[in-house]
């Protein structure tokens, strides 16, 4: 039987769109744009699994797919980014990324990526546009717990594209429940060079920066606004960072 994945994805189907995907994005992000690495010695100790990438967020699906292209060097011992996209030979595969089910189901290539990699869940505070409040669906955590439980885990507290966004509670409790390794990543040019989305260009030649940070020392114990606030602060996103140059 073909292996699969903890969600029942087929394992070599899932590498199949890693790859395409990774194929269709690598000029954007590496020749009509370029993608300047930092920290990516960050990775090199990180345990298979348990580990939390918390993230800002500028597009839907461009920065997460740089993020991926990233893992996928790394994974080839590639030390300078994604400067040479044999890696795409064979892709990271235990590799997930948080996304609003909403934007999963929204179209067919949301869909193709959803099979790539997403642990998709249902917001709390907004769907389809309108403002809600809803209790959070526990089979939501317990999908982002099997995902850590089997690799490596992207999310974004602010849960939106908005620059300097609130973060969002439920990073907090996924982070005292589960007690990942935690590490900051902070994102920046992917809103000037792509559409909301990430999927359309709106100007070439952009620097797209991915900076890695070192582990969080954290304290799984702490009140969660607080370890919230050490997040925020983390990937640059709290008030302290306010200025026009975070908002590219």
């Amino acid at each position: 039987m073909l292996k699969r994945d903890v969600f029942g994805n087929i394992i070599p189907l899932k590498k199949l769109l890693i790859s395409l995907i990774g194929i269709a994005s690598f000029p954007r992000l590496s020749w009509i744009n370029k993608t300047k690495v930092s920290g990516m010695e960050h990775l090199k100790n990180l345990p298979k699994n348990n580990v939390l990438f918390v993230s800002n967020h500028q597009t839907y699906f461009a920065d997460v797919m740089a993020i991926i292209h990233i893992f996928c060097s790394h994974k080839w011992n590639f030390k300078k980014g994604i400067k040479n996209p044999i890696y795409l030979l064979n892709p990271k595969v235990d590799t997930y990324f948080i996304a609003a089910e909403e934007t999963m189901k929204s179209g067919l290539l949301p869909k193709i990526f959803a099979y790539a990699g997403s642990v998709s869940i249902k917001r709390t505070w907004r769907n389809n546009g309108q403002d809600i409040n809803r209790q959070v669906d526990m089979s939501d955590i317990s999908q982002i717990g099997q995902a850590l439980e089997n690799g490596w885990v992207i999310t974004f507290p602010q849960g939106t594209t908005k620059a300097f966004a609130p973060g969002r509670r439920g990073t907090s409790h996924i982070i005292k429940k589960f007690k990942p390794l935690v590490v900051p990543v902070t994102v920046n040019g992917f809103r000037r060079a792509f559409d909301k989305k990430g999927l359309f260009l709106k100007k070439k030649g952009v620097t797209l920066e991915v900076k890695f940070k070192a582990p969080l020392s954290i304290d799984y114990n702490q009140d969660s606004d607080e370890l919230l606030s050490v997040i925020m602060d983390a990937i640059e996103q709290s008030d302290s960072f306010k200025n026009p140059s975070q908002n590219n």
